[in-house]
């Protein structure tokens, strides 16, 4: 997606800039002209990782990168992070499903109070537009990270009210799996391939929706450039069954190695959710996104009584069993548009 001069000398905040977002997000934006680019997060040691690589790879533009130890859940060091900032987006999030099954109170700590910080610090600061990346587990939720997702969601709504719009936009991002970012299963599929040991799928038959990091970017700056205050922005991505992207990998990597399947995980769902049936009342079809607008009415809810919409909006449901199914060959083509991918190759192949 083509940016605009609108970040030009502009101070853009990653909140968990280290994970793979962020790095996809300095990819994209470091040589251009904006002017500076903050990584906030809490780890000092991928922090210097960043900024050893950064250094190495393009030394003439990583001065623009700021790095600010903090916490999201520390709203002291969130509003340390934003003097000076003019947009932000906002990625830092527990996102591990099994580990926010067992704690789910971390995940609450920060993917809702976490972001509500984030927000009353960038409206108290003056930030002119904060972007939220939510998920597809937040659409009927059925594990604690889903949920904590779904509350962030209404947080940042119910945030959305309180600002006026040419002070502060707020908007939020939903979006499915991102291919091979940190913790996801194909890096892990790659070192059981490297390893020599079957790789292991949790139900064959289990769809999800598939996207790569420059999708997930490309989202973000529609949200950026096209949302309204309270909107959650949603890509129409493709997807495909879990035993389709196993064969997908397999078959790039060792054709015909064993695939093992070992039931599924906690908090799991057989398919995901992108936009929910009632969410489709009031959506709006973009072409290649969909925009659910903030429900605008007030508490005064008597006059509903008496007033409400006579016809349906006839859209339906947008989930990873109904949209557009990928086979293995058109998988495998949407790998190889990975670096990553075609790292973990030219490695393979030379071993």
């Amino acid at each position: 997606m083509k940016m605009d001069t609108t970040f030009t000398n502009k101070t853009l905040l990653i909140t968990g800039g280290t994970g793979s977002f962020g790095n996809a997000v300095l990819n994209r934006f470091l040589e251009t002209d904006i002017g500076e680019i903050r990584v906030f997060s809490r780890d000092e040691k991928k922090q210097d990782d960043m900024r050893h690589e950064f250094q190495v790879r393009m030394p003439e533009h990583a001065g623009k990168i700021k790095f600010f130890i903090g916490d999201v859940r520390d709203l002291a060091s969130v509003k340390n992070a934003m003097h000076g900032v003019d947009y932000i987006f906002h990625a830092a999030a527990l996102k591990q499903v099994p580990s926010c099954e067992f704690f789910p109170m971390e995940a609450v700590k920060t993917n809702v109070i976490g972001t509500d910080n984030v927000l009353t610090a960038a409206i108290d600061e003056g930030v002119k537009s904060v972007i939220c990346l939510s998920t597809d587990k937040a659409a009927y939720p059925i594990n604690a990270m889903g949920t904590s997702k779904a509350m962030m969601e209404k947080v940042v709504v119910a945030k959305s009210r309180t600002v006026s719009p040419e002070k502060t936009k707020i908007c939020c991002t939903r979006y499915g799996n991102v291919m091979c970012s940190r913790g996801s299963v194909i890096p892990l599929w790659i070192e059981q391939i490297k390893a020599g040991n079957p790789i292991t799928i949790t139900e064959p038959t289990m769809t999800r929706f598939i996207m790569s990091l420059e999708e997930a970017v490309d989202l973000v700056l529609f949200a950026f450039q096209n949302g309204v205050s309270g909107d959650i922005l949603v890509q129409k991505a493709p997807a495909c069954t879990i035993e389709v992207l196993a064969k997908a990998v397999t078959g790039l990597f060792a054709p015909n190695h064993e695939i093992k399947v070992i039931g599924i995980r906690h908090g799991e769902k057989l398919y995901e959710t992108l936009l929910t049936n009632e969410e489709c009342a009031n959506a709006t079809d973009l072409g290649d996104f969909y925009r659910v607008p903030c429900d605008k009415r007030d508490l005064n809810y008597d006059k509903y009584y008496s007033q409400g919409d006579v016809e349906r909006n006839p859209l339906t449901e947008f989930n990873s069993n109904n949209t557009q199914l990928l086979d293995v060959p058109a998988v495998q083509e949407k790998l190889l548009s990975l670096q990553y991918i075609r790292d973990e190759l030219a490695a393979w192949e030379t071993k």
